[in-house]
């Protein structure tokens, strides 16, 4: 899957970046905790959020994420997106709710990975 093809699964809003559309998409993880973000440790996922601070493209910055999904109708300002910009990290938008979201992707064949179990 492509970072297109999570657009259009959801019908999202670019609001910067589309010259990155093109990127791979292996794994979403959806949090509007960055801890939580911070220790979901996969390759090339998107992150859905509807937590609209720059911390948010600082995290995805860290842990190489291809794609940030800000959900709920959220929209960043202009400093998180001038922010996305020189990370070179693209932002959508999309008014579904996070857990919609994520459902949508994953019946497309998108996941989170391994589960944890306590």
């Amino acid at each position: 899957m492509t970072v297109e093809d999570v657009r259009a699964t959801l019908g999202a809003r670019v609001i910067c970046g589309e010259e990155y559309l093109n990127r791979e998409v292996y794994s979403a993880c959806g949090s509007d905790m960055m801890s939580d973000v911070l220790a979901f440790v996969k390759d090339r996922s998107v992150l859905l959020t509807g937590l609209c601070n720059p911390q948010v493209i600082r995290t995805a910055e860290m842990m190489d994420i291809v794609c940030v999904i800000f959900v709920r109708g959220k929209k960043p300002d202009d400093m998180i997106i001038e922010l996305a910009k020189e990370k070179e990290i693209p932002i959508l938008c999309t008014g579904h709710r996070m857990f919609s979201a994520c459902g949508m992707l994953y019946a497309r064949g998108l996941n989170g990975g391994a589960s944890y179990n306590e």
